[in-house]
């Protein structure tokens, strides 16, 4: 009962969407790192222009409400596995608690049994050492940098190539590094363009194209920056849109070389941003209430762009759907038999029905954020009602909740009924959230709250898989990066990855801010 409540899966496998299911088409996924919902401008935004990712937005199903998590390692393993990712016991960004779950099934590697080659380019995040990499995951080829982003380095295992930048950054091809040249967003298309020449037209491929940008530190190309200079509050944002206007150019590229190919008719390509807008919101946020880091809608919602000329018709899908959705979605247009162990993992629902008729029934579902990031080694417990929320189609609820000092001791779960601070909001008739109507409605935020402690006391094991985890000495990638090329690590270095340091690393920065 309580899998139906939370992610009831359709089991709408008749006409409805008999054409798709099985037809095998060349995946295209793109993600880009930060990247709001209203950093476009055919949703509204006043300033930054994005011809080629417009484009792209009215030649495909757009599905409006399309919710992911509030910050990107999470969202990138809950489309990858199509589960929430407490579930992958990813419950951060850094100190090992961004490693995906070595026994969860993902999608590449769905993808990769039912005859795909699968590449990836750009930013992976959910893992740094060899057995999380993605070519332990189900990648035949994979271009990544390491860590959350370029140049990064924490205590432990997450961290990237040492010295890297934005301009000619350091490569892990495969098993070696490569020194590149040109800017990351510029390498990291190029590259995924080399290999889509080199496998299409045999077995279908699944390209994954992961940017960096427009992630901080905002540093864009000088000639990307100048066309906001002047446009915007500052600097930052002039950088941050010159990234998308580079991202935009990127995109533009490859879906000429898809029609100078021959195969845009063959090829679903699939647009998405990771979470809440950043630097972009000082500019325009969609009317939307809160950003990246924060469960409010404005820190959830996503771009979703489905083409596939010829077969997709163009139009807008209002169903409350997510990144979970993916996992089933993209397995069933592949054919897929899910193992049991896979079918028991995704949450997630298929999303065929709505591809072929976008406005078909859809039944309602909640939707569970929460923004984790508890201090390192303290109870999860005392984090439930905090910066969490629930969706439905017609309500959110929402608790950013008192942050209280962190205990060690293991606290006994607090019905969420009995924690103050959740806020109701109709979102079809207050989108921006700007009323908070829990004294009016009662009986729906209990019923929500119910759904959530149902949810929360079924993670179990789950969520606490990485938090006492303890990272290696040294990040794999400048460790290897150091083996190859020679020139560490110093003693600065390894004091700074000392994995040691971990439980004290977020506390310093909280004093810091």
């Amino acid at each position: 009962m309580m899998r139906r409540i939370l992610f009831s899966c359709l089991c709408l496998t008749s006409a409805a969407f008999a054409d798709l299911a099985g037809s095998k088409p060349n995946i295209l996924f793109i993600l880009t790192d930060d990247q709001g919902y209203g950093d476009l401008s055919a949703h509204g935004n006043p300033v930054l222009k994005t011809p080629h990712l417009d484009r792209l937005r009215e030649e495909s199903v757009r599905f409006t409400d399309f919710m992911v998590s509030p910050t990107c390692a999470p969202t990138r393993s809950a489309i990858q596995t199509g589960r929430h990712e407490f579930r992958n016991g990813v419950t951060h960004t850094i100190l090992e608690r961004e490693r995906m779950d070595p026994k969860a099934t993902t999608i590449a590697q769905v993808l990769k049994d039912a005859g795909y080659k699968t590449g990836i380019f750009g930013k992976w995040h959910l893992g740094d050492e060899k057995e999380y990499r993605p070519t332990a995951r189900g990648f035949d080829e994979q271009f990544i940098h390491g860590g959350g982003g370029i140049g990064q380095s924490y205590p432990g295992s997450c961290g990237d190539a040492p010295g890297n930048e934005y301009f000619n950054p350091a490569i892990l091809h495969n098993d070696k590094f490569v020194k590149t040249e040109g800017y990351c967003t510029d390498v990291f298309f190029a590259q995924a363009t080399k290999w889509l020449e080199s496998v299409k037209g045999g077995e279908p491929f699944y390209c994954h194209i992961a940017t960096n940008a427009p992630h901080g530190p905002y540093i864009a190309k000088p000639e990307d920056r100048a066309l906001y200079d002047g446009k915007v509050p500052d600097e930052a944002v002039a950088n941050f849109f010159g990234m998308i206007h580079n991202i935009d150019e990127n995109v533009g590229r490859l879906m000429a070389k898809l029609e100078e190919w021959g195969i845009a008719k063959n090829t679903l390509v699939v647009f998405m941003n990771d979470n809440g807008g950043t630097a972009g919101v000082k500019v325009y946020n969609a009317d939307m209430r809160g950003s990246k880091g924060s469960p409010w809608i404005g820190g959830t919602r996503a771009m979703s762009f489905w083409r596939w000329p010829g077969t997709l018709v163009p139009a807008d899908c209002g169903a409350l759907t997510a990144h979970v959705d993916v996992f089933r979605t993209w397995a069933g247009l592949a054919g897929a038999t899910l193992s049991a162990g896979a079918e028991k993992q995704a949450e997630g629902r298929n999303l065929l029905p709505l591809l072929e008729k976008p406005d078909s029934a859809w039944e309602d579902r909640a939707l569970f954020s929460h923004v984790g990031r508890w201090p390192k080694g303290t109870d999860h417990e005392a984090a439930k009602a905090r910066n969490a929320s629930i969706r439905t189609t017609q309500y959110q609820l929402v608790s950013e909740g008192a942050r209280r000092q962190p205990s060690k001791v293991k606290a006994k779960a607090q019905p969420s009924a009995e924690a103050p601070g959740w806020q109701l909001f109709d979102v079809k008739a207050d989108p921006s959230q700007t009323k908070n109507i829990a004294a009016e409605k009662p009986e729906v935020v209990k019923s929500m709250l119910a759904t959530y402690d149902q949810w929360w006391d079924s993670l179990g094991g789950q969520i606490v898989l990485n938090e006492s985890a303890k990272g290696p000495k040294l990040n794999p990638f400048a460790e290897e990066y150091w083996a190859q090329f020679g020139g560490g690590p110093t003693d600065q270095d390894r004091a700074r990855m000392d994995p040691e340091k971990a439980w004290s690393f977020e506390a310093g920065r909280a004093k810091k801010k």
